[in-house]
C-alpha cells in the first residue's frame, strides 16, 4: 500500500466572491507550450490534455495537487485497469482509492510517461482528471489570467524574470513550494499556491493566531473524495508576501488533513486559491529554481 498526499481541488459552498481583475501576456520562445484555458464554474484553470492518442480531455491545472489523478469514467472509456490501491489524502478527508498506470499523456506540445495516477468520480473532480504537480516538476508553469493562457517551458525560454515585480524564493516540502516570507496581519505564515482551490484555506494554527479578527459564518468544503468538511469563514486586511499587498483576504479555516500531510498543521499556514490569484497578471511558479513570481496590475507600485 502506498501514500499519496493530494491537495485537492475542493468547492467552497455558501459564499459570494467579488470578481476580481488581472491582465498581462505569455511568452513564446523556443520549446514552450502554450495552453488556452478556460475557468470551470468554479474558477478553476482547466486544460486539454490527451492521453496517447485519445481525446483531448477536460482536466484541472492544480499546482497544490501532488499527482496527476484521472476519473473512473474516463479510466473505463480508456480500458486502464487499476494495477493497485493506495491511500489518498485530501483537503476534506482521506480514502484507499484504486489508481492505473499512464504510459503517456499530452498537454500542448509536452509529453509526460509513466505517472501512477488515482482514481475518483468526475462528479467530485468537476472534470475528466487533474494535472498535478507529478507532471510538472522540474518546469516554470506560467499562469496569464488576462489571455487566459498556461504556458510550460524552463525559465529561460519563458522570458527569465523580465515583466515581474516581484520573485519570492520558496522551500520545497513532498514537491510543494512553501513560500515562508508571508504574514496575514502581521502574522507569520506559510503559503501554498493552489491553482485547484476557488478560494484560500487556513490551518486551525492560522485560525487561532487570527483569533480576535473578525469571523463570519460556516460553510462546507466539498473535496474531490466526495468528502466534506466544516470550515469557519474568515476576513483578513491584508496577506503581504515579501513586498506584495493582497487585501480584503477571505480564508476558510479547516482542520484539513492535507495540511498534516504536508507538515504544516503546527505553525500558521495557507493554500492560496484562484480568488486572490486573479488579482495578478501573472503568476509564475518555477518548480525547477523553487521560485514564484508575480506581476502585478498596473499602478500598484
Amino acid at each position: 500500500m502506498s501514500t499519496i498526499a493530494l491537495i485537492a481541488p475542493l468547492l467552497l459552498a455558501s459564499a459570494d466572491y467579488p470578481q476580481t481583475h488581472a491582465s498581462a501576456g505569455a511568452q513564446e520562445a523556443g520549446a514552450v507550450d502554450v495552453v488556452t484555458t478556460t475557468d470551470d464554474r468554479h474558477n478553476r484553470m482547466t486544460v486539454p490534455v490527451r492521453i496517447g492518442d485519445k481525446g483531448p480531455y477536460r482536466f484541472l491545472i492544480d499546482t497544490g495537487a501532488e499527482n496527476t489523478v484521472l476519473s473512473t469514467d474516463l479510466a473505463a472509456r480508456l480500458a486502464l485497469v487499476p494495477s493497485a490501491r493506495a491511500k489518498l489524502i485530501g483537503v476534506a478527508g482521506s480514502q484507499m482509492v484504486d489508481t492505473v498506470e499512464i504510459d503517456e499523456i499530452e498537454l500542448g506540445q509536452r509529453n509526460y510517461y509513466g505517472l501512477l495516477a488515482p482514481l475518483l468520480e468526475a462528479e467530485n473532480i468537476g472534470a475528466d482528471g487533474i494535472v498535478g504537480i507529478d507532471s510538472l516538476q522540474g518546469q516554470r508553469v506560467l499562469l496569464d489570467f488576462r489571455k487566459k493562457l498556461i504556458a510550460i517551458g524552463d525559465a529561460k525560454t519563458l522570458g527569465g524574470n523580465r515583466g515581474y515585480e516581484i520573485v519570492v524564493t520558496a522551500r520545497k516540502r513532498s514537491g510543494q513550494l512553501i513560500m515562508t516570507d508571508a504574514k496575514i496581519d502581521g502574522v507569520s505564515v506559510q503559503v501554498v499556491i493552489d491553482t485547484g482551490a476557488e478560494t484560500s484555506i487556513g490551518n486551525l494554527a492560522l485560525q487561532r493566531s487570527l483569533a480576535r479578527r473578525r469571523q463570519g459564518e460556516t460553510t462546507t468544503l466539498h473535496g474531490v473524495t466526495g468528502h466534506q468538511i466544516q470550515a469557519n469563514i474568515g476576513y483578513a486586511s491584508s496577506l503581504t508576501i515579501n513586498s506584495i499587498n493582497v487585501n480584503n483576504l477571505l480564508i476558510a479555516y479547516a482542520d484539513a488533513p492535507v495540511f498534516t500531510a504536508l507538515e504544516l498543521d503546527k505553525k500558521p499556514a495557507l493554500l492560496l486559491g484562484m480568488r486572490e490569484l486573479r488579482l495578478f497578471n501573472r503568476v509564475a511558479i518555477d518548480f525547477s529554481t523553487r521560485r514564484v513570481l508575480f506581476d502585478l496590475p498596473h499602478g500598484v507600485l
